[in-house]
């Protein structure tokens, strides 16, 4: 099967954007009856006619449009391309390309986020389970992810775990939510919680401390979603089973308050990383800016 001309495609998609025949083929210095040349031969290969005249305009056929959404990717693709392999690019700086596990809480994913923004590259933020984004990691579509689950490296998951920060967790509530003083046990066992899903290490701690302790905890809830969690703790449904960091603007305005520390419960945050000898260039600044933050924690304790 023959190839695709990316010359007859490029002429296409030129004309495709500017809608004007005449006027593209003054500003690519050819000919007119050159570049409806070169649109016919994409035509033909393609067997699909890509434009029909209107008058004295160009209109793109249903094929044409289709056409035209494929080449705006492959050239963008080529653009990036440019942009991290030669320092010959206009400038403009390759978007940052973020996965972040679909129950991370958000405030975290923002403060990673925060250098990038200063900086003002664009990021693209997808969300989805672990088992997604190493695999799209790995096939180099995203530039890294975001998790706070233990992800182990090996021969085919060589990808390298970087911890960002280490919350402790708490119980946090309404305020008057609690009996002040009192005991963790007693919270435990006499105030309904909002505990996060089975699957997150979170609740694999939270559920092991609950059998050292024999402790049968009253549930109100059990969600993988904390932008759900943080809702149903300011409508005092309970208590809930979270690291700080989730609650971050509640606690700052007061509309909740942490009732008591999780002895021994902590959830650590990685960012994944694929060996590479061209990475982002504001990766290296987020990791840079994180590991001193984390420095910081641990002089700090």
């Amino acid at each position: 099967m023959a190839r695709l001309n990316y010359n007859h495609l490029h002429y296409f998609w030129a004309v495709a954007r500017d809608g004007n025949l005449t006027r593209t083929a003054e500003t690519l210095g050819v000919s007119q009856s050159a570049l409806s040349l070169q649109i016919k031969k994409l035509e033909d290969r393609l067997g699909q006619q890509l434009f029909e005249r209107r008058g004295k305009q160009l209109v793109l056929t249903e094929a044409g449009t289709i056409a035209l959404d494929h080449a705006d990717v492959i050239f963008a693709a080529g653009d990036e391309m440019l942009a991290t392999l030669s320092d010959r690019g206009d400038g403009r700086e390759r978007v940052f390309r973020v996965g972040a596990l679909s129950t991370l809480s958000r405030n975290f994913q923002a403060a990673f986020l925060k250098p990038v923004f200063d900086d003002g590259v664009r990021a693209s933020v997808r969300s989805g389970s672990l088992a997604e984004l190493t695999t799209l990691l790995q096939a180099q579509k995203l530039d890294v992810v975001l998790t706070n689950q233990a992800a182990a490296s090996s021969e085919d998951t060589p990808w390298i775990a970087h911890p960002l920060a280490e919350q402790t967790v708490e119980l946090i509530g309404y305020p008057g939510r609690g009996r002040r003083g009192a005991s963790v046990k007693h919270l435990l066992t006499q105030e309904p919680l909002i505990l996060p899903s089975k699957d997150s290490g979170i609740r694999h701690s939270f559920d092991a401390l609950m059998a050292v302790l024999l402790i049968e905890p009253k549930i109100a809830a059990e969600v993988d979603d904390m932008a759900l969690l943080r809702v149903l703790a300011r409508q005092d449904v309970g208590l809930a089973v979270v690291p700080p960091i989730v609650v971050r603007d509640e606690l700052a305005s007061g509309r909740l308050v942490e009732v008591a520390e999780l002895a021994g419960l902590t959830e650590t945050f990685f960012a994944l990383t694929m060996p590479r000898r061209f990475p982002h260039p504001a990766l290296e600044r987020v990791l840079r800016n994180r590991d001193l933050e984390l420095a910081s924690q641990r002089t700090d304790a």
